[in-house]
């Protein structure tokens, strides 16, 4: 099972080139987000390796102008990361999921400890897409990007509405509780929102975004993400990364 993030707010037809440029940047930027925070968010919590790529659709073979019509219509296959998921399967209940693994040994501990963080590492990998083409946006328009401004349910205006319903699939197994539901998402959008705030995180993501748009590809796959990323030789990791039987999954 994959799990898919992609931008998915359908608007009308630019009428003109530069709207159709700035459609295409506000893409480049919110799968750049999903794909930056897979990778460096993951790493930074020393979670393992998991397998994504961003896939887009018809970049080849149509004439551009059927080809870009085609892609502003449907918008919500223009472009998507494909994998990138932690959790490969959500129980009924994660509450008594970890009790069930904890009782078994008591060694469990620690692995559930890094199931939860994987669980919320999804969560924030999801948000992040919206969000960071939410400062993209603000920072071309020269506005502030604050919570106040850009909250949760302000990121089905930046394609964000399937990233939300995803999350709320995995919230609805944390607790059947709507509030504690929603109070979890409030703490895991902060992190998401500081994430994407952050200076180091914001300059991978647009260097990302840039490399997405200068791209003709069909799909760009993990090792070129992450080594766009790190703008380094990746050879040792691409080696690992690419063989998805090496991947730690979580049940």
């Amino acid at each position: 099972m994959v799990l898919d993030m992609k931008r998915n707010k359908i608007i009308d037809v630019p009428s003109f080139d530069n709207k159709l440029t700035e459609h295409k940047q506000c893409v480049a930027f919110h799968e750049a987000g999903h794909a930056a925070a897979i990778y460096l968010n993951n790493k930074a919590q020393n979670l393992p390796p998991v397998f994504f790529q961003i896939l887009f659709k018809d970049r080849s073979g149509s004439s551009e102008n059927h080809k870009n019509t085609y892609h502003i219509i449907h918008d919500d296959c223009i472009a998507r990361v494909e994998g990138g998921r932690l959790i490969q399967s959500l129980p009924d209940s994660m509450d008594a999921f970890l009790d069930k693994l904890v009782a078994h040994d008591d060694v469990m501990v620690h692995a559930v400890e890094d199931y939860v963080s994987a669980f919320e590492a999804d969560i924030v990998n999801l948000l992040v897409g919206p969000l960071a083409e939410a400062k993209y946006i603000a920072d071309t328009d020269n506005e502030l990007f604050n919570h106040r401004l850009v909250n949760i349910s302000a990121l089905k205006n930046y394609g964000g509405r399937s990233d939300i319903a995803t999350a709320y699939e995995y919230l609805q197994s944390y607790s059947p509780n709507k509030r504690q539901q929603d109070e979890k998402l409030d703490e895991l959008f902060n992190v998401a929102f500081d994430f994407v705030n952050d200076y180091e995180n914001w300059k991978a993501i647009s260097k990302l975004a840039n490399h997405i748009i200068d791209s003709d590809k069909d799909t760009i796959n993990c090792e070129e993400v992450i080594a766009v990323l790190e703008s380094t030789d990746m050879n040792d990791f691409a080696d690992e990364i690419s063989q998805p039987d090496r991947y730690v999954r979580y049940a």
